[in-house]
């Protein structure tokens, strides 16, 4: 045998020992293993020739049959008001299943896993409740468009809608007890698009694997979003992947058979999807903490 064909043979048989290893984790949901193994399983993922949203993929599958809580993670143990643990991997919400699965895909260890997940989480990663991005569609997309881009637009073409809103960070956290509003956001009013569901089939083709999407309320004056979820295409399938109290698990749905349950829906008027920006989703790219501060800009 030629040595150029021997050394294309041992590539290929590496590459193969490797996929059969990230495999075998996958298989092993993240909620069973150590923070020692997913510090092991980033480094191993991040070395393999994978975007952004196709770690999505992989790693949000390791969640599935992960419990519901909606309160499983908080601001730390020295918070004032909500003392959860910063990182959960026993249980998870809605927008917490999207917040770590994001930092997981585009980290290559544990320590900045911890630190991008902060970046994702609070307004340029300083840890607080008056920091934290709790609206979805007010604090969270806008302060992660380092990342990811409102597609809600490019999806939905012509068929999409727009809704008005006014969000007050002075409302929200005086309905927790906070007197001291000082550094909160002032109220604004924000304008987004979003795609109706009796709408969304049409602009089914058009929705990508490792989109996060947004339930939109259809008669609320004061909030956006109901509720997160990821698109994950499996065999040519789209699926919903999501974390929720319906099921108090995380699960996959068939997007047809999701669909059903909200065309006729008069709570929730329809979806907006975000997505990886397409400079930063390529082959083995990983985004390290210290490097957000610039991508910001």
């Amino acid at each position: 045998m030629k040595p150029k064909s021997l050394k294309n043979l041992l590539l290929l048989l590496t590459f193969s020992i490797s996929m059969m290893s990230l495999t075998a984790q996958a298989e092993k949901k993240i909620y069973n293993m150590t923070n020692f193994e997913i510090d092991d399983l980033l480094t191993s993922v991040s070395q393999m020739d994978m975007t952004i949203t196709e770690r999505i993929s992989y790693f949000s599958e390791m969640f599935l049959g992960m419990p519901y809580n909606l309160t499983c993670t908080g601001d730390g143990p020295y918070a004032l008001y909500e003392p959860e643990p910063l990182v959960n991997f026993d249980e998870t919400n809605c927008m917490v299943f999207c917040e770590h699965v994001l930092a997981l895909s585009i980290s290559d260890n544990w320590d900045n896993f911890f630190n991008n997940l902060q970046q994702i989480r609070y307004q340029d990663g300083i840890i607080g409740m008056r920091t934290r991005n709790h609206y979805t569609m007010g604090d969270w997309i806008t302060e992660n468009n380092w990342l990811l881009d409102d597609v809600t637009s490019v999806v939905g073409g012509d068929v999409s809608k727009s809704t008005k809103r006014t969000i007050s960070h002075e409302k929200f956290f005086t309905g927790k007890g906070i007197d001291d509003l000082r550094y909160v956001k002032p109220d604004r009013e924000i304008t987004i698009n979003y795609i109706p569901f009796k709408k969304l089939s049409t602009v089914k083709s058009n929705i990508k694997n490792g989109d996060i999407g947004s339930l939109i309320f259809a008669n609320k004056t004061d909030i956006f979003s109901a509720h997160m979820f990821m698109m994950i295409i499996q065999d040519n399938e789209l699926y919903v992947r999501e974390s929720s109290s319906s099921k108090m698990i995380t699960f996959d749905t068939k997007f047809d058979e999701w669909l059903l349950k909200y065309l006729n829906s008069e709570k929730y008027c329809g979806i907006t999807l975000m997505r990886v920006k397409e400079e930063l989703n390529t082959k083995g790219k990983i985004i390290l903490p210290w490097e957000i501060h610039n991508l910001k800009k």
